[in-house]
């Protein structure tokens, strides 16, 4: 819809950065998936604020999110899905 009415879209919140700005240690294979794990929560903050900081549009935290990658830290399928979805 944004698309619709402007030509161009600009992505790139920096959410790892503002993650490790909040204090999380992003150090891990699973990179800032890794926060969809121990505090989702924060990335909802973090979505907020962009939010009210003007953004129009968010994007995921999945960026290294995988079945498998969940799945090295004990996770299922459905609860993989689940934090990717």
């Amino acid at each position: 819809a944004l698309l619709d009415k402007q030509d161009i879209l600009l992505l790139d919140g920096a959410m790892a950065t503002e993650l490790e700005a909040r204090g999380c240690n992003l150090a891990d294979s699973l990179w800032s998936a890794k926060v969809l794990v121990e505090n989702p929560e924060l990335i909802r903050e973090v979505h907020l604020d962009y939010y009210r900081a003007g953004a129009q549009c968010a994007t995921t935290a999945s960026y290294q999110a995988t079945p498998a990658g969940f799945a090295a830290r004990g996770l299922d399928e459905a609860q993989s899905k689940a934090l990717i979805g």
